[in-house]
């Protein structure tokens, strides 16, 4: 999606949280992100993400927003739920057609085979 991901995660609580993860993956993706405007000379898209971390005293840029919604899979029923919508998401927001069709989707790892964008466990 262009304005936000959805995916799912399996959790080892000896390795750290799924907060743990997530302060992590915003960190070092926002940094290479950033490093990739400068050299790309998107100023103007740096100083977007500058003037939003304004109101953050230790951060220069704000790239992600601060919270994240999480939610635990207690069952197939429900992994199934959600996979669903996370497959259907580009579907409702008119992006594509079908859910195999948006590029970065894991639709294309369980329909197609395609795991050629995303490393995705398919067996469970």
């Amino acid at each position: 999606m262009p304005s936000h991901f959805h995916w799912i995660v399996e959790t080892d609580p000896n390795r750290g949280t799924i907060s743990d993860i997530m302060r992590d993956l915003k960190k070092f993706s926002a940094r290479d992100l950033m490093d990739a405007l400068k050299n790309d000379g998107k100023d103007k898209l740096l100083k977007l993400f500058e003037s939003s971390a304004n109101k953050y005293k230790t951060q220069k840029r704000k790239f992600w927003m601060h919270r994240f919604d999480d939610k635990v899979i207690r069952d197939d029923a429900m992994l199934i739920t959600i996979l669903d919508y996370i497959h259907y998401n580009p579907v409702k927001e008119g992006l594509v057609m079908n859910p195999e069709d948006y590029r970065y989707s894991s639709a294309r790892n369980y329909i197609l085979n395609d795991h050629s964008k995303l490393i995705v466990k398919t067996e469970w």
